[in-house]
């Protein structure tokens, strides 16, 4: 009895043993972050089950800007953004005859352009997100099961010739789902009109423009890169990879934030709040899993095996010749827009930005996400910058 009761002694203390180590694996492999250089933002949004991340990124990071030059903090009016450009976007549609995508998604160039044409008002100037319909923040799903049809009847039309009321017509129903854009309004007391609102901001819509990086153009030239949301067709400077990190950490270090742009289909963006650019190979491997196993792993299985490796998991290397390669074979794709505001890192010393999302306060993290370096360089389609932030080296090869 007496050594039946210690080998079930010594039994109980070895699983205990193996937990507590299994625990402080699992504790280990999760993020501790301590931040090294944060940058004013405004308060987290909600795009709720709307398409316009890159309205609720790019107004975001405008905002940023005017409280980094004025001390100022605004509440940009996403809708307003939205309203004008589906419009814009329609006729181009209509003048294509259904040959440009028309669709939800945009670019941060859309935003700069609206407002440097039709300027910007305050959030409260128009009905809020969603109100128009009943519903507490933004829902695109009836509204574009409306409005994507009819712009598809008029693109496609068979008549020789349209009139403009169509225009009148779909004006009608992008005012009925966002609200009517203000032709004046007041705001702490005074009159504006969106574009002496605009005006008194205090930035200069010029100092802004879009930077790339692939090999498909020479680099240190300019030229639209092409993926559908970019309707536009507006231009972003190419430089090499190394540069385009460059920009982004020299901006961060002296006060500015990044509209970025970019590839979140991956399975390192989790819904916790981190980006990390796996190396599902090498995960392979300390998983004592071949490629023939782990092609028969279930998607939660590869889940769990990644997920316990946490911010230990292997990343890839991020080459330019990568990402060209998953650029031109559909990979990388310009699926999200977000906002990225400062750096930190991890209890390894791993170095991450701080980005700010447009999913309410949702996450480990309350709508901030943690995206590895390697992430960001490996999956950034473009994003926008203050052009006085760009290194001067740089600037002198771009000319600009």
């Amino acid at each position: 009895m007496k050594q039946i009761f210690t080998l079930a002694l010594i039994a109980t203390i070895a699983l205990s043993a193996g937990a507590e180590e299994k625990k402080d694996t699992a504790k280990a492999n999760k993020p501790v972050f301590t931040t090294i250089k944060e940058n004013k933002i405004t308060s987290i949004k909600d795009q709720n089950r709307s398409g316009t991340c890159w309205a609720y990124s790019t107004l975001s990071f405008f905002e940023s800007e005017i409280l980094k030059k004025t001390g100022k903090e605004y509440n940009l009016c996403e809708m307003f953004i939205a309203n004008k450009d589906y419009m814009e976007r329609a006729k181009l549609t209509v003048r294509m005859h259904g040959d440009s995508q028309f669709s939800q998604g945009g670019s941060a160039g859309d935003v700069l352009i609206i407002m440097k044409e039709h300027g910007i008002c305050p959030e409260d100037a128009m009905p809020l997100p969603g109100t128009m319909q009943g519903d507490s923040l933004a829902n695109f799903n009836e509204f574009f099961s409306v409005m994507s049809p009819y712009v598809e009847a008029v693109a496609k039309s068979s008549a020789k010739k349209i009139t403009k009321q169509w225009q009148v017509g779909l004006q009608g129903i992008i005012d009925a789902y966002l609200g009517k854009c203000p032709e004046e309004f007041t705001y702490e007391g005074k009159k504006y009109t969106p574009k002496t609102f605009a005006a008194s901001l205090g930035i200069n819509l010029d100092d802004y423009v879009s930077i790339t990086s692939y090999t498909h153009h020479p680099f240190y030239t300019s030229f639209p890169v092409e993926v559908q949301d970019n309707w536009r067709w507006d231009r972003s400077y190419n430089v090499p990879m190394d540069e385009m990190m460059r920009i982004i950490d020299n901006a961060l270090d002296n006060g500015y934030t990044i509209a970025w742009g970019g590839d979140v289909s991956e399975e390192g963006f989790t819904r916790q709040g981190l980006g990390i650019a796996y190396d599902v190979k090498k995960i392979q491997g300390l998983s004592g899993s071949d490629a023939a196993k782990w092609l028969k792993l279930k998607p939660a299985e590869k889940k769990n095996i990644i997920d316990s490796l946490g911010i230990t998991a292997p990343e890839i290397t991020a080459t330019q010749e990568l990402r060209q390669e998953r650029f031109d074979n559909w990979e990388l794709t310009d699926d999200h827009g977000m906002h990225i505001y400062g750096v930190a890192k991890d209890q390894n010393g791993k170095e991450y930005y701080m980005v700010k999302n447009s999913w309410g306060e949702y996450g480990d993290y309350k709508g901030i996400w943690y995206m590895t370096k390697t992430f960001v360089a490996a999956n950034t389609m473009d994003y926008l910058v203050n052009k006085n932030a760009i290194p001067k080296d740089i600037r002198k090869k771009l000319g600009i």
